[in-house]
């Protein structure tokens, strides 16, 4: 019953057993908090592959602004050569909404494609090919 207490059990007066174990392991409780912040430093939500993807982005983001800087500085000269150069005005209007002059006379032919398609389609419901002439 006279037990002799051992390095293992031997504690300061007043020492609890928690802070015995503490004292005892601090260097590895401090290893292992710098390894949990190290690898939240790399890996975490605010951490240096984030800034890594956030950087990517940002670079993305700042060359899709300069194109479209360079797209509207085109735009904005297109818009001043519609309000002021007569011969743009005319080419849209004769092109695209097909206006003529005062006399003019407007004939409008065909593209290929749809000329292709409508003859070709005609032929080739009667048994012929686009180069044979129409079967009666």
């Amino acid at each position: 019953m006279n037990e002799v207490p051992t390095a293992k059990t031997r504690r300061a007066p007043g020492e609890s057993p928690v802070t015995s174990w503490i004292a005892r392991n601090a260097r590895s409780l401090l290893l292992l908090a710098l390894v949990a912040l190290g690898v939240h430093d790399i890996f975490g939500e605010h951490g240096f592959i984030a800034m890594r993807r956030t950087a990517r982005e940002i670079d993305e983001t700042r060359e899709e602004i300069s194109k479209l800087d360079a797209e509207n500085k085109t735009l904005a000269d297109q818009v001043g050569a519609l309000k002021s150069d007569p011969r743009m005005i005319e080419r849209i209007a004769r092109e695209e909404m097909g206006l003529a002059r005062p006399g003019e006379m407007i004939f409008k032919v065909p593209d290929d494609s749809a000329a292709d398609g409508g003859a070709g389609g005609a032929n080739s419901a009667r048994g012929g090919t686009a180069g044979d002439p129409p079967q009666k």
